[in-house]
């Protein structure tokens, strides 16, 4: 099994020692155990990682401890309490990984994937990207999700990212904490709705409420579904579909945006 190049050990560590979505020190040092490397103590995180990462596979001439670090770091149930802790860390971790032909799966699962040998595709994919949904005028909560870290792994989890963003704003209009479809049922729905797109005053415009709340609902379900997430690991999304989608998503962004909130009779 070949070795990690310095380059790559201090890619990784830097991913996993982030100071936003990497790594805390308690956790550093409770994988270091399970991995049974030596800690280097509590210095700088992303030091403290590569050190150890490093002594280990000098000492030892392989990189299997390495591995079983990134292992453990990455199985989803230890995110069970912080979902959404996980997806922006596998991004960093895969963009790093790319480097070494490897990368974690959405089940937390180590396994390879085609190496990058100059700068990273991630990159790449986020200017083209960002570039293209520029000029069909994205709304611009839509564009921050043409990330870097994002792109590593494939463009689902802009999307998917994306598509997070549309319940976090109709949570912000409405003050609740509802998700998916509950979500979209308190604030589309009902008598009259908590967030409403037009004044509901005809039967077209009451329909298209309704036709509204199914596409936002349906748009939940293909990506944030956790089963059809299940599905999808191994779902390699075209550029031309991910701008298709997230031009979908821009649409509902701008339409709640718009949206009013009607009179409640008490």
């Amino acid at each position: 099994m070949a070795l990690f190049s310095q380059d790559q050990l201090e890619a990784i560590a830097n991913a996993l020692g982030d100071t936003g979505a990497g790594l805390t020190g308690r956790e550093i040092e409770f994988l270091l155990a399970s991995a049974k490397m030596s800690d280097p103590g509590a210095i700088t995180k992303r030091i403290r990682i590569y050190n150890a990462f490093a002594e280990s596979q000098n000492t030892k001439r392989d990189r299997s401890h390495v591995l079983a670090f990134i292992r453990f770091a990455m199985k989803p149930a230890r995110y069970s309490q912080s979902p959404e802790r996980f997806e922006p860390m596998r991004a960093l971790l895969n963009q790093a990984l790319a480097f070494a032909s490897l990368q974690v799966d959405q089940a937390g699962n180590l396994v390879s994937a085609d190496a990058v040998h100059t700068l990273p595709e991630a990159q790449r994919r986020a200017r083209d990207l960002r570039a293209d949904l520029e000029g069909r005028g994205v709304h611009p909560d839509v564009l921050e999700f043409c990330r870097a870290e994002l792109l590593a792994d494939n463009y689902f989890h802009a999307v998917q990212e994306a598509v997070k963003s549309v319940a976090a704003k109709m949570r912000t209009r409405t003050g609740l904490t509802d998700d998916g479809g509950t979500l979209v049922d308190r604030v589309l729905g009902g008598e009259p709705p908590l967030l409403a797109i037009n004044p509901r005053s005809t039967v077209s415009e009451k329909s298209e409420q309704s036709g509204f709340a199914n596409l936002v609902r349906g748009t939940f379900g293909m990506f944030r579904n956790p089963t059809a997430h299940e599905a999808r690991i191994h779902w390699e999304m075209t550029k031309e579909d991910a701008e298709d989608l997230l031009t979908i998503v821009s649409l509902i962004h701008r339409r709640l945006d718009k949206a009013h909130m009607p009179s409640r009779v008490v």
